[in-house]
């Protein structure tokens, strides 16, 4: 059984426990890197939780307090606009539907505060997320995403309207 727990700024242990494991199991996936979060202690995981308007969701197996196995954030942008970010599950839970259901919990908040729009940016040649996305409705767009590390690869964004 998954659990969705949404966060506050007091959750900030277990964002920052699922966002390091995150980092640690999957460096490629994103664009943060897990040496840009050691700096800053409490107050920064803190600030990250307390981004106004945002959603941050826990996916936790067997319960309320069970363990912690996924996360995924929703921050709000101009123009009706919504940005899914930080989507990841732990490796004993994947292929359970976990990401499936962290990237419905996104999008229904998308939707309840006004967005018309839920955008992501994601790693080229990250397949698994790619294909994870396409089933979710998302559609590669046209413009150029952030650029990475390499100073040339570019992130690819991502869409997907909401009716």
């Amino acid at each position: 059984m998954v659990i969705l727990r949404i966060l506050t700024t007091d959750d900030w242990p277990l964002w920052r426990d699922l966002r390091i494991a995150a980092l640690t199991d999957a460096p490629h996936a994103f664009k943060a890197r897990l040496a840009d979060w050691h700096h800053g202690g409490e107050e920064r995981w803190r600030a990250r939780l307390h981004l106004p308007g945002a959603h941050h969701v826990a996916a936790l197996l067997d319960g309320p307090d069970g363990t912690p196995v996924g996360l995924a954030d929703g921050v709000p942008g101009a123009d009706g606009v919504r940005e899914l970010r930080a989507v990841w599950v732990g490796p004993q839970a994947r292929g359970r539907g976990v990401a499936d259901r962290l990237i419905e919990e996104v999008e229904r908040w998308a939707r309840a505060s006004g967005g018309t729009t839920l955008r992501l940016a994601v790693i080229p040649g990250n397949e698994p997320a790619l294909a994870l996305y396409r089933r979710h409705g998302f559609t590669a767009l046209a413009e150029p995403g952030e650029p990475l590390a390499d100073g040339v690869t570019r992130e690819l964004v991502m869409a997907k309207p909401l009716r």
